[in-house]
């Protein structure tokens, strides 16, 4: 595509369109399982198929795309001056939870195509390089761990790391990764250096009702919420409900909901205040109606943007789950699939978006996210910052999750003018 005689940030501000953010979001949501929602999940032929997508319009726009080998599609528009090769970055992901909605890290990766597409046909000279990226597998709904691709890019993922991550059909990440072309094997050399980058900002959808209550159309992200998650397997003993009698009984789902209540109680205390735990799968089996559970297989999720109080509550937690298999005369195992700790972003890049915000009259407030993004990775390696536009009822995760475009066209500005004064800076 031939670029335009540059009209400056302002001119490639005005470029940003609703309707095209609408269309390549629309466009991603038929790549989806069957059913309500959204199910696209990670490292499935469906997710390489909306990073081909990705690509296609980057192509178009006349970037150079590279895909590395943790799936991450990542695509480049040169700077302008010499000897500035660290680059200023953007992006999100493709990824879905199983019945999702249509929003959820894929605004972020349409906000970046659409910044790109004003940077080029407005001509906007910048001095860095500037890179577009949709993150692979960053939810962790199908392996258990979450922001796998930006693990990689941040160095922290390995071939010997993920070998234990399973799906539910037992299929390991590593065997998805190479089902779908990928290199689990070289997983290592998807890791980014320091001195590549000058900084990186993700725009995404708030998943929670603070901005739209207090009517904020900007969420400026300083914290993000740890995550310390476990799976916690029950055994008693599966027999007759009719036969056995309630005292010698070995019932894995009653220890199962002692432990679940325990969840909500702890969170609930007032030193946890802040702390957020989750049993958010349960799996029971023979799931019968006339057959004593015998073995309960539970997922707990616990997040904090306290990193010490995160690691507390949850060493505190499975403490008492032995206790209450032991009283309840059931076998216990626990596995932790993942462990993350909190992000605090760099105070550089919060008051460089809110100068930003704020110079141009958008509303904004600084705030935490309780949610685990891609950037908390990316803030291992370089600068980091994120912007929240409003979720409409606080929706996330399910299919009626929704943000109007326009809350998105009003983000993507933002992002557009943070993303060139941190290209100056």
């Amino acid at each position: 595509m031939t670029s335009k005689p540059s009209i400056g940030v302002e001119g490639a501000v005005a470029l940003i369109d609703a309707n095209r953010l609408e269309q390549f979001i629309e466009r991603i949501a038929e790549i989806t399982e069957a059913g309500p929602g959204v199910t696209r999940l990670a490292y499935s032929p469906l997710e390489r198929r909306a990073h081909d997508v990705f690509r296609n319009r980057m192509c178009e726009l006349g970037l150079t795309v590279t895909v590395d080998a943790a799936g991450n599609s990542i695509a480049e528009l040169p700077g302008v001056a010499e000897g500035s090769s660290d680059a200023v970055g953007t992006g999100s992901h493709l990824d879905s939870v199983p019945s999702g909605g249509r929003f959820d890290g894929i605004a972020g990766v349409a906000a970046a195509v659409e910044v790109a597409r004003s940077v080029v046909e407005s001509g906007l000279p910048h001095r860095r390089p500037w890179r577009f990226v949709a993150f692979a597998a960053e939810e962790g709904a199908r392996f258990g761990q979450a922001c796998n691709g930006s693990r990689a890019a941040s160095g922290v993922a390995t071939s010997a790391g993920i070998a234990g991550l399973y799906d539910n059909g037992g299929i390991t990440m590593a065997e998805a990764m190479a089902s779908v072309g990928l290199r689990p094997d070289r997983i290592d050399t998807a890791a980014w250096a320091s001195e590549d980058w000058h900084g990186f900002i993700e725009l995404h959808v708030e998943q929670g009702n603070v901005l739209e209550t207090s009517r904020t159309p900007i969420g400026i992200v300083d914290v993000i919420s740890g995550s310390s998650r476990v799976m916690v397997e029950l055994v008693g003993t599966a027999s007759h409900t009719g036969a056995t009698p309630m005292h010698l009984r070995r019932d894995a789902l009653v220890a199962a909901a002692e432990c679940v209540l325990l969840c909500e109680q702890i969170a609930q205390n007032s030193q946890h205040r802040g702390t957020r735990i989750t049993v958010g799968k349960l799996d029971v089996e023979p799931s019968s109606i006339t057959t004593i559970p015998g073995r309960v297989i539970f997922s707990v999720d616990v997040r904090d943007i306290d990193g010490d109080r995160q690691r507390t509550t949850a060493r505190d937690l499975l403490s008492r789950f032995q206790v209450i298999a032991k009283e309840r005369d059931v076998d216990i195992d626990i596995q932790i699939i993942g462990d993350t700790s909190p992000a605090i972003l760099p105070t550089r890049l919060v008051d460089l978006i809110a100068a930003q915000a704020r110079a141009h009259g958008v509303p904004y407030r600084i705030m935490p996210s309780g949610a685990s993004h891609d950037t908390q990775q990316i803030s291992k390696v370089t600068s980091a910052g994120m912007i929240f536009v409003p979720s409409q009822g606080g929706l996330s995760h399910v299919p009626d999750e929704w943000t109007s475009y326009q809350e998105l066209a009003l983000g993507t500005q933002v992002l557009l003018r943070a993303l060139y004064a941190l290209d100056l800076a």
